[in-house]
Parts: structure tokens; sequence; C-alpha cells
């Protein structure tokens, strides 16, 4: 079956988000959320922390570590959850408990039972790309995300700040002003060397 995944991108300072579990996996998502979005409402319960991860939440006002173990009123208030533990049966107690609070989640290396998946990300300012293999591959997205980084100039965050500012001196309605803007940027995929 072919990736029938919708991407979505989360405004994570308007969510809360529980993640159970303080070691390296716990580590490696939380580190990912803040790095995409560093005002993330975060709560990670778990019985020991990583000293890397009370370093790492040290500089994000908004990340709260709770040490005890998890229950299923960690859920309350939240609108993700993410069971990152290396014990199979507590992170199936975390996604049973959160299909029942209706808490969508991710569990790690589980993708049966995922609701979403945290995908590699190409970043260059305001541009974002996302990028699943619909947990087939992991390693495959970190590739294409390496080759999509190094192929994406720097200077794309300066046009992106200049169609902002042309949008918005475009009249007319907006299929009007979506034809305009193609026409603008045609010049973004056309081929090298092709003239208008």
């Amino acid at each position: 079956m072919e990736n029938q995944l919708f991407p979505v991108f989360f405004k994570l300072n308007r969510l809360h988000v529980l993640v159970v579990g303080g070691g390296n996996i716990g580590l490696e998502k939380a580190h990912a959320i803040l790095q995409n979005s560093p005002d993330s409402n975060i709560t990670v319960v778990s019985l020991d922390f990583l000293p890397e991860l009370e370093t790492l939440v040290h500089q994000y006002p908004n990340v709260e570590l709770i040490r005890k173990p998890f229950s299923c009123g960690d859920l309350l208030g939240k609108d993700l959850a993410i069971a990152a533990t290396n014990n199979r049966e507590l992170n199936y107690e975390v996604w049973e408990k959160a299909k029942s609070a209706r808490v969508l989640i991710n569990v790690a290396d589980t993708p049966e039972l995922c609701d979403f998946y945290l995908g590699s990300i190409v970043q260059k300012g305001n541009l974002k790309i996302a990028i699943s293999t619909n947990g087939k591959s992991p390693t495959v997205a970190k590739r294409l995300k390496q080759v999509l980084q190094e192929a994406i100039p720097d200077s794309l965050d300066e046009v992106l700040h200049k169609l902002v500012i042309i949008r918005n001196k475009l009249k007319g309605d907006f299929a009007a002003k979506v034809k305009q803007l193609n026409s603008i940027t045609d010049v973004l995929v056309r081929p090298e060397g092709e003239n208008a």
C-alpha cells in the first residue's frame, strides 16, 4: 500500500505534548521537537532522566521534567503523546491509555501503534519540508534530508520574504492573485537556460 499519510504542521506552542521516557529515545524525541519548535509545551515523565536531557530542558522554559512512573492522569490536558521508552510493555500501556483519552500518540519504533510520525525535517529559514517514508525507513528519510539540505540555497528565505511583500501588494480576487504569483515564481521551477 502506498503512503496515505496526510502531512500537517502542528503549532506546538498552542498544544501540550507528553513524552514518556527520560532515556536516549526520550532525549531524541524532545530534542527533535524543540529543534523545530523551541516554544513547545512539553512534559516529560520518567523515573530517571539522562543528564543531557536535564541540561537540554534548562534552555526551554516550557518544558517540565516530572520524576515519577507514568499514569493515565499524565494524559490530562495533553494534545499529543510520545511513548519513548525501551520498555515495550510500558510503551503499549501508554498507547492504550492515550487511545482511551483520545490523545494522538506516537510509539517509538512501533509504526503500527502510531497516529503520527516525527519525520525528517529540512529547514531553510521559513521553508520547512517534512519527509516521511510511512515508517518504512527512517534511514532513507535522513539521507533525503541531507540531499535537500545541501540542494536548497540558504537565500530561499529571502525570496520567501520578498514574495510576502509582493503578495500583499497584489490586486484582485484570490484566483487572480494566485495566477500572478504563479507567473512570478515560475522562474523557481523553470529548467536552467529556458527563457520565459
